[in-house]
């Protein structure tokens, strides 16, 4: 009997771990101003995904990837983003609060995995802000021929490891700027955020128009044996031309086969990084169901618009294999006599870097605000202005971001960056299953004998109950467990034996193929259960198989990067759960909620807890985390 008070702590961990947030009705509770509008919502979705990275990315996908095939790359990329993002609106849809990732798992599938969400999301919005702020620097810089730089490396050079060449003053000056904008008020920074997407859009669209205008369709269409004396012109020597025709492709529209274009489709996929930070805006905005949905759909469309016509007019206008990879837009226009439109190209830039800094910092303090009001991370986080606007948050995680833009070298943290983004958009689109297929407060199930749980699953496959039930949702669960064992089995596979496929061993391919069809078999078995009869302003169509492809294929594109990254990211995380479980799991405002005195839930919301309960006298077996 010595071990009985020992399990009891352990179950007493353990539901502190799964407490649910329960929501209050529309905007009861809500201390920030409901202002914005729909279009404020798009111009922050696109100010914050179409960075300067339309600028450059488009130049070094084409011309080592997939050639004219580049703006296929970006239509994939889109297609998988938007698998993302349609999670995310269901979500803003159902669950009109401040919070994004963090919140959805907070009412969905407990506090634990809220606290890793949030913390993912803070870990991407800071090193996202840092890294930008030293782009649009560096950007500036180069117009001022490089005079900042050279001044600040002859005077104040730093040569520690993992600290910059020399401080970025400027980069670290821009932060706190922007930081005390957003701290002075909402509606004043999204409408400075307005203005310079808008310059932004209109630069792109001048791109556009002039590629199609001095485009070339046989830029399309080129042969293999054009590249050979493209190259000898180039390289001045027609045997290291010959050497160097394997390294273009073999020409025409996919130079690189449709593997290149996938290749270069995994690399468009973090262009498209960004639109999350709309589902930060829960309680800014007036109409948050109708205007979350759509200013996530609206901003994907429009940036995929532009990066389809940035990348079109750019393989128009000269040859993929010409392409500059560092400023591909000024060699074009310099390659068919337009030179002078360089300086536009160079304001364009600016504007979408100053826009891509104002997204990676409007929704930073609004995830440590929902964090802190929630009691998991330091109270005095939450504290709000008189213009109802996070000012602490704001100014704490400006002052963070400013400081790792002022001194660390950030190339290799971007890697780490990303990590944590798949991993809330992952989380985002467990959460949405789980929430599809939740049963109501007064759901039973039916009575069926005493049968042994395999019994139990197999009856669910084959004769589900009308509707859902405890038994049903439980099934969900597991199978969305199941899910996750056997994507990762798949991403390591996919990475560590992708020499063993191309040479198409047969055990590579079988070791592949089983994990897969053990996730064909989870989602039939999820696909038959009944789903939950609550409606939102806007839902994910095609349940469960599109949620389930998102989380396949980010964690896919998270097994691609390096350990590296992998170890910084655990880093992070061993420093998040010091403070969770030093402080937040004590403080967390749902421990101190009487029982029965929950809020009343919006509808759709995820938000009530449901015991377990018995299938006749067997007892469903209790899902993962509860």
């Amino acid at each position: 009997m010595a071990g009985m008070p020992c399990w009891g702590y352990l179950l007493s961990v353990s539901k502190m771990l799964s407490r649910r947030k329960r929501v209050p009705a529309g905007s009861e509770g809500s201390s920030l101003r409901r202002c914005l509008s729909t279009v404020d919502l798009v111009a922050l979705g696109v100010g914050s995904t179409l960075g300067a990275g339309v600028y450059v990315l488009a130049g070094e996908v084409a011309k080592t990837s997939s050639g004219p095939s580049i703006f296929l790359s970006f239509l994939i990329a889109a297609v998988v983003s938007a698998l993302a993002g349609l999670c995310y609106a269901e979500f803003g849809a159902r669950v009109p609060l401040a919070g994004s990732a963090y919140l959805y798992s907070y009412v969905t599938v407990g506090e634990l995995w809220a606290f890793i969400a949030g913390w993912n999301l803070l870990l991407s919005y800071v090193i996202g802000t840092a890294s930008v702020a030293r782009a649009w620097s560096a950007t500036f810089d180069q117009l001022l021929g490089k005079k900042m730089g050279r001044f600040l490396g002859a005077h104040t050079a730093m040569s520690s490891v993992g600290l910059a060449e020399h401080p970025d003053a400027f980069a670290a000056g821009l932060v706190v700027l922007l930081a005390g904008l957003l701290a002075f008020g909402v509606e004043e920074s999204t409408m400075v955020n307005k203005a310079f997407t808008a310059l932004n859009v209109l630069v792109l669209l001048f791109v556009t128009v002039s590629g199609f205008i001095k485009g070339d369709l046989s830029n399309w269409k080129l042969r293999e044996d054009d590249l050979p004396r493209v190259a000898a012109y180039e390289a001045g020597n027609q045997s290291m031309a010959d050497n160097m025709t394997s390294a273009f492709g073999v020409g025409g529209f996919m130079p690189y086969g449709f593997t290149g274009t996938l290749a270069g489709a995994s690399t468009c996929f973090y262009a498209f990084v960004g639109f999350d930070c709309i589902a930060t805006t829960g309680e800014e905005v007036r109409d948050p169901q109708r205007s979350i949905p759509m200013g996530i759909i609206l901003s994907l469309l429009i940036c995929f618009l532009a990066y389809f016509g940035v990348s079109a007019a750019l393989t128009l206008m000269m040859p993929y294999y010409l392409l500059d990879t560092m400023s591909p837009l000024p060699a074009a226009f310099e390659y068919v006599g337009w030179s002078s439109a360089k300086h536009a190209v160079a304001v364009g830039s600016l504007c979408a870097l100053m826009t891509s800094l104002l997204g990676s910092m409007f929704p930073m303090p609004r995830i440590l605000y929902a964090m802190a009001r929630d009691g998991l991370l330091f109270k005095p986080l939450a504290k709000v202005s008189r213009r109802q606007c996070p000012v602490v948050a704001t100014l704490v995680s400006g002052g963070v971001a400013a400081l790792l833009a002022l001194l660390f070298d950030l190339k290799a943290l971007v890697d780490t960056m990303s990590i944590g983004t798949l991993l809330a958009y992952s989380l985002v689109a467990g959460c949405v299953l789980l929430l599809r297929y939740q049963p109501g407060a007064s759901a039973q199930d039916t009575p069926a004998g005493k049968v042994l749980a395999v019994q139990l699953w197999w009856d669910h496959l084959v004769r589900p109950p009308l509707h859902p039930t405890s038994c049903s949702s439980t099934a969900v669960a597991w199978a969305l467990t199941a899910v996750a064992a056997l994507v990762c089995a798949v991403s390591w596979m996919s990475i560590a034996g992708l020499p063993c496929l191309r040479a198409g061993d047969a055990w590579c391919i079988a070791a592949l193929a089983l994990p897969l069809l053990g996730i064909l078999v989870a989602a039939l078995l999820v696909w038959r259960q009944p789903q939950s009869p609550e409606r939102a302003s806007f839902m994910v169509p095609c349940l469960p198989f599109l949620p389930l492809l998102s989380i396949t294929i980010n964690s896919i594109l998270m097994a691609r990067l390096s350990a590296a990254a992998w170890l910084r990211y655990l880093l992070w995380m061993a420093i998040g759960f010091l403070i969770y479980f030093g402080y937040g799991i004590w403080h967390s405002a749902e421990s101190r909620r009487p029982e029965g005195a929950a809020p009343r839930e919006p509808p759709g919301s995820t938000a009530r807890e449901v015991a377990p309960e018995p299938c006749g006298t067997a007892w469903c077996p209790s899902a993962p985390g509860q």
